[in-house]
Protein backbone atom coordinates (compact mmCIF):
# COMPACT_ATOMS: atom_id res chain seq x y z
CA UNK A 1 0.00 0.00 0.00
CA UNK A 2 1.45 3.32 -1.07
CA UNK A 3 0.40 6.89 -0.46
CA UNK A 4 1.17 9.16 -3.42
CA UNK A 5 1.19 12.94 -3.28
CA UNK A 6 0.71 14.82 -6.49
CA UNK A 7 0.73 18.50 -7.27
CA UNK A 8 -2.07 19.82 -9.43
CA UNK A 9 -2.03 23.26 -11.01
CA UNK A 10 -5.04 25.10 -12.42
CA UNK A 11 -5.56 28.54 -13.93
CA UNK A 12 -8.57 29.23 -11.70
CA UNK A 13 -9.08 26.87 -8.77
CA UNK A 14 -12.65 27.88 -8.01
CA UNK A 15 -13.68 27.25 -11.62
CA UNK A 16 -12.09 23.82 -11.57
CA UNK A 17 -13.86 22.87 -8.35
CA UNK A 18 -17.21 24.08 -9.61
CA UNK A 19 -16.81 22.09 -12.81
CA UNK A 20 -16.09 18.95 -10.81
CA UNK A 21 -19.22 19.59 -8.77
CA UNK A 22 -21.42 20.16 -11.80
CA UNK A 23 -20.21 16.93 -13.35
CA UNK A 24 -21.34 14.87 -10.38
CA UNK A 25 -24.67 16.57 -9.75
CA UNK A 26 -25.79 16.29 -13.36
CA UNK A 27 -26.88 19.90 -13.76
CA UNK A 28 -24.50 20.51 -16.66
CA UNK A 29 -23.10 18.55 -19.55
CA UNK A 30 -19.38 19.16 -19.03
CA UNK A 31 -16.85 17.58 -21.38
CA UNK A 32 -19.53 15.22 -22.77
CA UNK A 33 -19.93 13.43 -19.45
CA UNK A 34 -23.70 13.74 -19.19
CA UNK A 35 -25.51 13.36 -15.89
CA UNK A 36 -23.49 10.55 -14.37
CA UNK A 37 -20.52 11.44 -12.22
CA UNK A 38 -17.14 11.71 -13.86
CA UNK A 39 -15.86 9.22 -11.33
CA UNK A 40 -18.53 6.67 -12.23
CA UNK A 41 -17.93 7.12 -15.95
CA UNK A 42 -14.22 6.63 -15.45
CA UNK A 43 -14.79 3.56 -13.31
CA UNK A 44 -17.09 1.93 -15.82
CA UNK A 45 -14.76 2.28 -18.78
CA UNK A 46 -12.82 -0.89 -17.96
CA UNK A 47 -15.83 -3.00 -17.04
CA UNK A 48 -16.64 -5.89 -19.41
CA UNK A 49 -19.99 -5.83 -21.17
CA UNK A 50 -21.66 -3.24 -23.32
CA UNK A 51 -20.02 -1.44 -26.20
CA UNK A 52 -18.13 1.74 -26.95
CA UNK A 53 -19.15 3.91 -29.90
CA UNK A 54 -16.37 5.54 -31.91
CA UNK A 55 -17.00 7.43 -35.15
CA UNK A 56 -20.31 5.68 -35.75
CA UNK A 57 -19.03 2.16 -35.15
CA UNK A 58 -19.63 -0.05 -32.12
CA UNK A 59 -16.90 -2.07 -30.41
CA UNK A 60 -17.70 -4.58 -27.65
CA UNK A 61 -16.04 -3.86 -24.31
CA UNK A 62 -13.83 -6.32 -22.49
CA UNK A 63 -11.13 -6.29 -19.81
CA UNK A 64 -8.84 -4.27 -22.10
CA UNK A 65 -11.30 -1.39 -22.59
CA UNK A 66 -9.91 1.77 -21.02
CA UNK A 67 -11.04 4.67 -23.20
CA UNK A 68 -12.14 7.65 -21.09
CA UNK A 69 -14.94 9.99 -22.11
CA UNK A 70 -12.50 12.91 -22.14
CA UNK A 71 -10.29 11.27 -24.76
CA UNK A 72 -13.30 9.95 -26.70
CA UNK A 73 -14.54 13.54 -27.03
CA UNK A 74 -11.35 14.37 -28.95
CA UNK A 75 -11.79 11.63 -31.56
CA UNK A 76 -12.92 13.09 -34.86
CA UNK A 77 -11.82 16.66 -34.12
CA UNK A 78 -9.00 16.33 -36.71
CA UNK A 79 -7.24 19.56 -35.81
CA UNK A 80 -4.73 18.96 -38.60
CA UNK A 81 -7.53 19.37 -41.16
CA UNK A 82 -9.05 22.56 -39.72
CA UNK A 83 -8.08 25.39 -42.02
CA UNK A 84 -5.79 28.00 -40.43
CA UNK A 85 -5.34 25.97 -37.26
CA UNK A 86 -1.61 26.07 -36.33
CA UNK A 87 -1.32 22.30 -36.81
CA UNK A 88 -2.93 22.65 -40.24
CA UNK A 89 -0.38 25.33 -41.10
CA UNK A 90 2.54 23.02 -40.25
CA UNK A 91 1.00 20.14 -42.18
CA UNK A 92 0.45 22.33 -45.23
CA UNK A 93 4.01 23.62 -45.11
CA UNK A 94 5.36 20.07 -45.08
CA UNK A 95 3.06 19.04 -47.95
CA UNK A 96 4.05 22.09 -49.97
CA UNK A 97 7.73 21.26 -49.52
CA UNK A 98 7.37 17.64 -50.61
CA UNK A 99 5.13 18.52 -53.55
CA UNK A 100 7.65 21.05 -54.89
CA UNK A 101 10.88 19.21 -54.14
CA UNK A 102 9.94 15.66 -55.17
CA UNK A 103 8.25 15.20 -58.53
CA UNK A 104 7.51 11.91 -60.26
CA UNK A 105 8.22 10.87 -63.84
CA UNK A 106 5.05 12.44 -65.21
CA UNK A 107 5.35 15.76 -63.38
CA UNK A 108 3.01 14.76 -60.59
CA UNK A 109 4.02 14.79 -56.89
CA UNK A 110 6.13 11.79 -55.95
CA UNK A 111 4.67 11.56 -52.45
CA UNK A 112 0.97 10.83 -52.00
CA UNK A 113 -0.67 12.22 -48.84
CA UNK A 114 -3.22 10.50 -46.57
CA UNK A 115 -4.78 12.65 -43.86
CA UNK A 116 -8.24 11.18 -43.24
CA UNK A 117 -7.59 7.64 -41.98
CA UNK A 118 -9.67 6.57 -38.97
CA UNK A 119 -7.65 6.52 -35.72
CA UNK A 120 -9.22 3.17 -34.80
CA UNK A 121 -6.85 0.36 -35.78
CA UNK A 122 -6.30 -3.24 -34.81
CA UNK A 123 -3.61 -4.18 -32.35
CA UNK A 124 -1.98 -6.09 -35.20
CA UNK A 125 -1.71 -2.92 -37.27
CA UNK A 126 -0.37 -0.88 -34.36
CA UNK A 127 2.16 -3.42 -33.10
CA UNK A 128 2.63 -6.71 -34.95
CA UNK A 129 2.84 -5.24 -38.45
CA UNK A 130 5.73 -3.10 -37.18
CA UNK A 131 7.61 -6.03 -35.64
CA UNK A 132 6.95 -4.85 -32.09
CA UNK A 133 7.42 -7.89 -29.82
CA UNK A 134 4.49 -9.25 -27.82
CA UNK A 135 6.24 -8.40 -24.55
CA UNK A 136 7.36 -4.93 -25.60
CA UNK A 137 6.50 -2.27 -22.97
CA UNK A 138 4.89 -0.03 -25.60
CA UNK A 139 1.93 -2.44 -25.69
CA UNK A 140 1.01 -1.86 -22.05
CA UNK A 141 -2.59 -1.05 -21.22
CA UNK A 142 -1.26 1.72 -19.01
CA UNK A 143 0.24 3.49 -22.03
CA UNK A 144 -2.45 3.02 -24.70
CA UNK A 145 -6.18 3.50 -25.24
CA UNK A 146 -7.81 0.17 -26.00
CA UNK A 147 -11.38 -0.21 -27.24
CA UNK A 148 -11.03 -3.91 -26.50
CA UNK A 149 -8.43 -6.64 -26.84
CA UNK A 150 -8.33 -6.39 -30.66
CA UNK A 151 -8.93 -2.71 -31.39
CA UNK A 152 -7.39 0.50 -30.11
CA UNK A 153 -6.79 4.14 -30.91
CA UNK A 154 -3.55 4.24 -32.89
CA UNK A 155 -0.46 5.16 -30.91
CA UNK A 156 1.37 6.31 -34.07
CA UNK A 157 0.64 6.91 -37.73
CA UNK A 158 3.03 4.03 -38.49
CA UNK A 159 0.02 1.77 -37.89
CA UNK A 160 -0.94 2.42 -41.53
CA UNK A 161 2.50 1.74 -42.96
CA UNK A 162 2.02 -1.95 -43.77
CA UNK A 163 -1.32 -1.43 -45.54
CA UNK A 164 0.03 1.32 -47.78
CA UNK A 165 3.15 -0.65 -48.68
CA UNK A 166 1.04 -3.72 -49.34
CA UNK A 167 -1.09 -1.62 -51.71
CA UNK A 168 2.02 -0.98 -53.82
CA UNK A 169 2.89 2.57 -52.71
CA UNK A 170 6.55 3.45 -52.35
CA UNK A 171 6.46 7.16 -51.37
CA UNK A 172 3.79 8.59 -49.07
CA UNK A 173 2.98 10.86 -46.13
CA UNK A 174 0.39 9.98 -43.46
CA UNK A 175 -1.00 12.64 -41.11
CA UNK A 176 -3.35 12.02 -38.21
CA UNK A 177 -4.22 12.18 -34.55
CA UNK A 178 -2.54 9.60 -32.28
CA UNK A 179 -3.33 8.58 -28.73
CA UNK A 180 -1.09 7.73 -25.80
CA UNK A 181 -1.82 7.83 -22.09
CA UNK A 182 0.58 10.33 -20.62
CA UNK A 183 1.40 12.66 -17.76
CA UNK A 184 -0.17 16.06 -17.24
CA UNK A 185 1.99 19.06 -18.04
CA UNK A 186 2.42 21.71 -20.71
CA UNK A 187 4.35 19.38 -23.05
CA UNK A 188 2.19 16.22 -22.93
CA UNK A 189 -1.38 15.43 -23.91
CA UNK A 190 -3.13 12.09 -24.54
CA UNK A 191 -3.95 13.18 -28.08
CA UNK A 192 -1.43 14.67 -30.46
CA UNK A 193 -0.74 14.67 -34.19
CA UNK A 194 1.94 12.93 -36.22
CA UNK A 195 3.19 13.17 -39.78
CA UNK A 196 4.78 10.01 -41.13
CA UNK A 197 6.90 9.74 -44.26
CA UNK A 198 8.05 6.61 -46.14
CA UNK A 199 10.09 6.14 -49.29
CA UNK A 200 11.23 2.93 -50.98
CA UNK A 201 13.94 2.57 -53.62
CA UNK A 202 14.51 -0.05 -56.28
CA UNK A 203 18.07 -0.99 -57.22
CA UNK A 204 17.87 1.18 -60.33
CA UNK A 205 16.53 4.22 -58.43
CA UNK A 206 19.11 4.02 -55.66
CA UNK A 207 22.20 3.49 -57.79
CA UNK A 208 21.18 5.59 -60.81
CA UNK A 209 23.96 7.94 -61.91
CA UNK A 210 26.64 6.18 -59.92
CA UNK A 211 29.77 4.89 -61.59
CA UNK A 212 29.53 1.11 -61.96
CA UNK A 213 26.07 1.32 -60.42
CA UNK A 214 24.90 -1.76 -62.31
CA UNK A 215 27.33 -3.91 -60.38
CA UNK A 216 26.13 -2.74 -56.96
CA UNK A 217 23.53 -4.71 -55.03
CA UNK A 218 20.85 -3.86 -52.47
CA UNK A 219 21.02 -7.11 -50.53
CA UNK A 220 23.46 -9.61 -49.13
CA UNK A 221 23.58 -12.19 -46.37
CA UNK A 222 25.92 -11.03 -43.62
CA UNK A 223 25.74 -10.16 -39.94
CA UNK A 224 23.86 -7.29 -38.30
CA UNK A 225 25.96 -4.48 -36.87
CA UNK A 226 25.33 -1.07 -35.36
CA UNK A 227 25.59 0.41 -38.86
CA UNK A 228 23.40 -1.88 -40.98
CA UNK A 229 21.01 -4.79 -41.15
CA UNK A 230 22.14 -8.30 -42.00
CA UNK A 231 20.36 -8.25 -45.38
CA UNK A 232 21.61 -4.85 -46.63
CA UNK A 233 24.86 -4.13 -48.38
CA UNK A 234 26.91 -1.32 -46.89
CA UNK A 235 26.66 0.66 -50.14
CA UNK A 236 22.86 0.48 -50.20
CA UNK A 237 22.50 1.34 -46.52
CA UNK A 238 24.82 4.36 -46.79
CA UNK A 239 22.95 5.75 -49.79
CA UNK A 240 19.54 5.30 -48.11
CA UNK A 241 20.80 6.92 -44.90
CA UNK A 242 22.29 9.82 -46.88
CA UNK A 243 19.04 10.38 -48.80
CA UNK A 244 17.02 10.24 -45.57
CA UNK A 245 19.16 12.78 -43.74
CA UNK A 246 19.36 15.07 -46.75
CA UNK A 247 15.57 14.96 -47.19
CA UNK A 248 14.90 15.80 -43.57
CA UNK A 249 17.54 18.51 -43.38
CA UNK A 250 15.91 20.22 -46.34
CA UNK A 251 12.50 19.87 -44.66
CA UNK A 252 13.46 21.49 -41.35
CA UNK A 253 15.37 24.22 -43.19
CA UNK A 254 12.20 24.96 -45.15
CA UNK A 255 10.23 25.22 -41.89
CA UNK A 256 12.69 26.93 -39.54
CA UNK A 257 14.89 28.83 -42.00
CA UNK A 258 18.45 28.76 -43.30
CA UNK A 259 21.55 28.53 -41.13
CA UNK A 260 20.07 25.84 -38.88
CA UNK A 261 22.46 23.66 -36.89
CA UNK A 262 21.43 19.98 -37.09
CA UNK A 263 22.74 16.93 -35.28
CA UNK A 264 21.83 13.24 -35.43
CA UNK A 265 21.55 11.06 -32.33
CA UNK A 266 21.65 7.26 -32.59
CA UNK A 267 18.58 5.64 -31.05
CA UNK A 268 16.41 2.51 -31.23
CA UNK A 269 13.06 1.80 -32.86
CA UNK A 270 11.73 -1.75 -33.44
CA UNK A 271 10.86 -0.97 -37.07
CA UNK A 272 14.04 0.78 -38.29
CA UNK A 273 17.78 0.08 -38.15
CA UNK A 274 19.91 2.06 -37.96
CA UNK A 275 17.67 4.62 -36.25
CA UNK A 276 18.22 8.30 -35.49
CA UNK A 277 16.68 11.24 -33.73
CA UNK A 278 17.10 14.62 -35.39
CA UNK A 279 17.85 17.63 -33.20
CA UNK A 280 18.06 21.27 -34.24
CA UNK A 281 19.60 24.22 -32.45
CA UNK A 282 16.71 26.65 -32.22
CA UNK A 283 16.93 29.86 -30.19
CA UNK A 284 20.12 28.58 -28.58
CA UNK A 285 18.67 25.25 -27.38
CA UNK A 286 18.83 21.76 -28.89
CA UNK A 287 15.34 20.53 -29.74
CA UNK A 288 14.42 17.01 -30.82
CA UNK A 289 12.09 17.31 -33.79
CA UNK A 290 11.68 13.82 -35.25
CA UNK A 291 12.70 10.16 -35.31
CA UNK A 292 13.73 8.22 -38.41
CA UNK A 293 15.75 5.33 -39.79
CA UNK A 294 16.29 2.70 -42.47
CA UNK A 295 13.22 0.48 -42.52
CA UNK A 296 13.56 -3.06 -41.23
CA UNK A 297 13.73 -5.25 -44.33
CA UNK A 298 11.55 -7.89 -42.69
CA UNK A 299 8.74 -5.33 -42.49
CA UNK A 300 9.21 -4.30 -46.14
CA UNK A 301 9.32 -7.95 -47.27
CA UNK A 302 6.16 -8.84 -45.36
CA UNK A 303 4.30 -6.09 -47.22
CA UNK A 304 5.32 -7.56 -50.59
CA UNK A 305 8.15 -5.19 -51.57
CA UNK A 306 11.02 -7.68 -51.36
CA UNK A 307 12.99 -5.99 -54.14
CA UNK A 308 13.11 -2.59 -52.44
CA UNK A 309 14.85 -0.84 -49.56
CA UNK A 310 13.61 2.29 -47.82
CA UNK A 311 13.51 4.85 -45.05
CA UNK A 312 10.82 6.19 -42.74
CA UNK A 313 10.43 9.16 -40.43
CA UNK A 314 7.83 10.53 -38.05
CA UNK A 315 7.44 13.97 -36.52
CA UNK A 316 5.01 15.56 -34.08
CA UNK A 317 3.09 18.51 -35.46
CA UNK A 318 2.58 19.98 -31.98
CA UNK A 319 6.29 19.96 -31.22
CA UNK A 320 7.10 21.81 -34.45
CA UNK A 321 4.26 24.31 -33.99
CA UNK A 322 5.13 25.01 -30.34
CA UNK A 323 8.71 25.82 -31.26
CA UNK A 324 7.95 27.77 -34.42
CA UNK A 325 5.03 29.84 -33.10
CA UNK A 326 6.16 30.17 -29.44
CA UNK A 327 3.09 28.32 -28.14
CA UNK A 328 3.90 27.44 -24.50
CA UNK A 329 1.23 24.82 -23.75
CA UNK A 330 0.13 21.85 -25.86
CA UNK A 331 -3.46 22.14 -24.62
CA UNK A 332 -3.86 25.47 -26.38
CA UNK A 333 -4.18 23.60 -29.67
CA UNK A 334 -7.59 22.37 -28.49
CA UNK A 335 -8.79 25.84 -27.61
CA UNK A 336 -11.85 27.20 -29.39
CA UNK A 337 -11.14 30.68 -28.06
CA UNK A 338 -11.30 33.15 -30.91
CA UNK A 339 -8.39 35.08 -29.37
CA UNK A 340 -6.20 32.04 -30.01
CA UNK A 341 -7.53 30.95 -33.39
CA UNK A 342 -7.51 34.36 -35.05
CA UNK A 343 -3.76 34.68 -34.53
CA UNK A 344 -3.20 31.97 -37.17
CA UNK A 345 -5.55 33.22 -39.88
CA UNK A 346 -2.82 34.24 -42.29
CA UNK A 347 -2.87 34.70 -46.04
CA UNK A 348 0.41 32.81 -46.51
CA UNK A 349 1.06 29.50 -44.73
CA UNK A 350 4.75 30.42 -44.50
CA UNK A 351 4.04 33.72 -42.74
CA UNK A 352 5.85 34.25 -39.44
CA UNK A 353 3.48 34.06 -36.46
CA UNK A 354 4.31 34.56 -32.78
CA UNK A 355 1.66 33.53 -30.29
CA UNK A 356 0.35 36.22 -27.93
CA UNK A 357 -0.67 34.91 -24.46
CA UNK A 358 -4.35 34.99 -23.54
CA UNK A 359 -4.22 35.04 -19.73
CA UNK A 360 -2.26 37.04 -17.18
CA UNK A 361 -3.45 35.14 -14.10
CA UNK A 362 -1.01 33.01 -12.04
CA UNK A 363 -1.52 29.32 -11.41
CA UNK A 364 -3.09 27.95 -8.21
CA UNK A 365 -1.41 24.94 -6.58
CA UNK A 366 -3.20 22.12 -4.74
CA UNK A 367 -1.70 19.07 -3.01
CA UNK A 368 -3.56 15.77 -2.78
CA UNK A 369 -2.65 12.35 -1.39
CA UNK A 370 -4.40 8.98 -1.47
CA UNK A 371 -3.85 5.28 -0.86
CA UNK A 372 -2.93 3.07 -3.81
CA UNK A 373 -3.73 -0.62 -4.30
CA UNK A 374 -0.90 -3.11 -4.27
CA UNK A 375 -1.32 -3.98 -7.97
CA UNK A 376 -2.99 -3.00 -11.26
CA UNK A 377 -2.20 0.69 -10.94
CA UNK A 378 -0.34 3.10 -13.19
CA UNK A 379 0.06 6.84 -12.79
CA UNK A 380 -1.71 7.26 -16.12
CA UNK A 381 -4.89 5.98 -14.44
CA UNK A 382 -4.82 9.00 -12.16
CA UNK A 383 -3.94 11.37 -15.00
CA UNK A 384 -6.97 10.19 -16.97
CA UNK A 385 -9.23 10.77 -13.97
CA UNK A 386 -7.86 14.30 -13.47
CA UNK A 387 -8.42 15.10 -17.13
CA UNK A 388 -11.94 13.64 -17.03
CA UNK A 389 -12.99 15.78 -14.06
CA UNK A 390 -10.76 18.83 -14.38
CA UNK A 391 -10.53 19.06 -18.13
CA UNK A 392 -7.69 21.11 -19.56
CA UNK A 393 -7.76 23.57 -16.66
CA UNK A 394 -5.36 21.30 -14.79
CA UNK A 395 -1.99 22.41 -16.07
CA UNK A 396 0.38 20.00 -14.37
CA UNK A 397 0.47 16.99 -12.06
CA UNK A 398 3.72 16.14 -10.27
CA UNK A 399 4.46 13.19 -8.03
CA UNK A 400 6.14 14.88 -5.06
CA UNK A 401 6.34 12.09 -2.50
CA UNK A 402 5.63 8.45 -1.75
CA UNK A 403 5.07 6.63 1.53
CA UNK A 404 4.79 2.90 2.07
CA UNK A 405 3.73 1.77 5.51
CA UNK A 406 6.13 -0.90 6.87
CA UNK A 407 3.21 -3.07 8.01
CA UNK A 408 1.17 -2.57 4.85
CA UNK A 409 -1.54 -0.58 6.64
CA UNK A 410 -1.94 2.57 8.68
CA UNK A 411 -2.33 6.21 7.78
CA UNK A 412 -0.96 8.10 4.83
CA UNK A 413 1.43 10.88 5.73
CA UNK A 414 2.15 14.04 3.79
CA UNK A 415 4.12 17.11 4.74
CA UNK A 416 3.22 20.28 2.81
CA UNK A 417 5.74 21.38 0.21
CA UNK A 418 8.00 24.17 1.43
CA UNK A 419 7.23 23.44 5.07
CA UNK A 420 10.19 21.16 5.78
CA UNK A 421 13.82 22.03 6.40
CA UNK A 422 16.32 20.84 3.78
CA UNK A 423 17.72 18.23 6.14
CA UNK A 424 14.35 16.73 7.07
CA UNK A 425 12.34 14.12 5.20
CA UNK A 426 8.60 14.30 4.55
CA UNK A 427 8.43 10.57 5.18
CA UNK A 428 8.18 8.73 8.43
CA UNK A 429 11.17 7.78 10.54
CA UNK A 430 11.78 4.13 11.37
CA UNK A 431 9.21 3.87 14.17
CA UNK A 432 6.53 5.53 12.03
CA UNK A 433 5.73 8.21 14.62
CA UNK A 434 8.39 10.94 14.59
CA UNK A 435 7.98 13.77 12.11
CA UNK A 436 9.45 17.21 11.58
CA UNK A 437 7.33 20.26 10.88
CA UNK A 438 3.58 20.24 10.56
CA UNK A 439 2.52 16.84 9.17
CA UNK A 440 -1.15 15.95 8.66
CA UNK A 441 -2.28 12.47 9.62
CA UNK A 442 -5.31 10.38 8.79
CA UNK A 443 -6.07 7.25 10.79
CA UNK A 444 -7.30 3.94 9.40
CA UNK A 445 -11.07 3.75 9.17
CA UNK A 446 -11.81 0.42 10.81
CA UNK A 447 -15.48 0.57 9.84
CA UNK A 448 -14.78 -0.27 6.20
CA UNK A 449 -13.60 -3.52 4.73
CA UNK A 450 -11.52 -3.99 1.58
CA UNK A 451 -12.98 -2.32 -1.49
CA UNK A 452 -12.27 -4.27 -4.65
CA UNK A 453 -15.16 -3.61 -7.03
CA UNK A 454 -15.19 -1.59 -10.24
CA UNK A 455 -11.92 -2.90 -11.58
CA UNK A 456 -8.98 -0.52 -11.78
CA UNK A 457 -10.94 2.43 -10.39
CA UNK A 458 -10.41 1.18 -6.81
CA UNK A 459 -7.32 3.36 -6.60
CA UNK A 460 -9.48 6.48 -6.76
CA UNK A 461 -12.16 5.33 -4.33
CA UNK A 462 -10.11 3.64 -1.62
CA UNK A 463 -11.36 2.33 1.70
CA UNK A 464 -9.78 5.36 3.35
CA UNK A 465 -8.07 8.33 1.87
CA UNK A 466 -6.44 11.53 2.95
CA UNK A 467 -6.35 14.83 1.12
CA UNK A 468 -3.99 17.69 1.78
CA UNK A 469 -5.09 20.78 -0.11
CA UNK A 470 -4.72 24.51 -0.21
CA UNK A 471 -8.13 25.83 0.80
CA UNK A 472 -8.89 28.68 -1.59
CA UNK A 473 -12.66 28.47 -1.45
CA UNK A 474 -15.29 27.69 1.16
CA UNK A 475 -16.89 25.39 -1.40
CA UNK A 476 -13.88 23.09 -1.56
CA UNK A 477 -14.97 20.52 1.02
CA UNK A 478 -18.41 20.19 -0.55
CA UNK A 479 -16.96 20.01 -4.05
CA UNK A 480 -14.44 17.30 -3.13
CA UNK A 481 -17.31 15.21 -1.79
CA UNK A 482 -19.41 15.87 -4.87
CA UNK A 483 -16.61 14.71 -7.19
CA UNK A 484 -17.44 11.08 -6.40
CA UNK A 485 -20.83 9.59 -5.52
CA UNK A 486 -19.10 7.01 -3.32
CA UNK A 487 -17.57 9.39 -0.76
CA UNK A 488 -19.32 9.08 2.60
CA UNK A 489 -18.18 12.25 4.32
CA UNK A 490 -15.49 14.89 4.30
CA UNK A 491 -14.20 16.12 7.66
CA UNK A 492 -11.88 19.08 8.13
CA UNK A 493 -9.24 17.71 10.50
CA UNK A 494 -6.95 20.69 10.75
CA UNK A 495 -6.45 24.15 9.39
CA UNK A 496 -3.70 26.70 9.68
CA UNK A 497 -2.29 29.65 7.80
CA UNK A 498 1.13 29.37 6.25
CA UNK A 499 3.23 31.60 4.08
CA UNK A 500 3.58 30.64 0.42
CA UNK A 501 6.81 31.00 -1.57
CA UNK A 502 5.35 34.20 -3.03
CA UNK A 503 5.04 35.70 0.48
CA UNK A 504 1.24 35.71 0.76
CA UNK A 505 -0.66 33.74 3.37
CA UNK A 506 -2.64 30.66 2.37
CA UNK A 507 -5.08 28.78 4.58
CA UNK A 508 -4.19 25.10 4.44
CA UNK A 509 -5.82 22.06 5.91
CA UNK A 510 -6.30 18.32 5.98
CA UNK A 511 -9.46 16.58 4.86
CA UNK A 512 -10.35 13.08 5.95
CA UNK A 513 -12.47 11.42 3.25
CA UNK A 514 -14.52 8.26 3.89
CA UNK A 515 -16.03 6.42 0.91
CA UNK A 516 -19.30 4.78 -0.02
CA UNK A 517 -22.48 6.57 1.08
CA UNK A 518 -22.59 10.34 0.52
CA UNK A 519 -25.85 11.36 -1.12
CA UNK A 520 -25.30 13.89 -3.87
CA UNK A 521 -26.42 17.40 -2.96
CA UNK A 522 -25.92 16.96 0.82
Amino acid sequence: MVCSALRRVAHMHVYLVRKASSVSTGHHHHQALGSRTAASEFAARGAPGGAVEVLGKSYPRDDYSNLSRKVLSRVGRNLHNQQHHPLWLIKERVKEHFYKQYVGRFGTPLFSVYEDFSPVVTTWQNFDSLLIPADHPSRKKGDNYYLNGTHMLRAHTSAHQYDLLHAGLDAFLVVGDVYRRDQIDSQHYPVFHQLEGVRLFSKHELFAGMKDGESLQLFEQSSRSAYKQETHTMEAMKLVEFDLKQTLTRLVTHIFGDGLDVRWVDCYFPFTHPSFEMEINFHGEWLEVLGCGVMEQQLVNSAGAQDRIGWAFGLGLERIAMALYDIPDIRLFWSEDERFLKQFRVSDINQNVKFQPLSKYPAVINDISFWLPSENYTENDFYDLVRTIGGDLVEKVDLIDKFEHPNGDGAPILEPLGNAHEDSSPLAKEDGTERRGWIPRAVTDSRSGPHTSRSDFTVFRPVRSFLFVQLNSSELTHSVAQSSEDIEDVVLLHTQRRQSPRGNMNRTGALNVHPHSLKRGQ
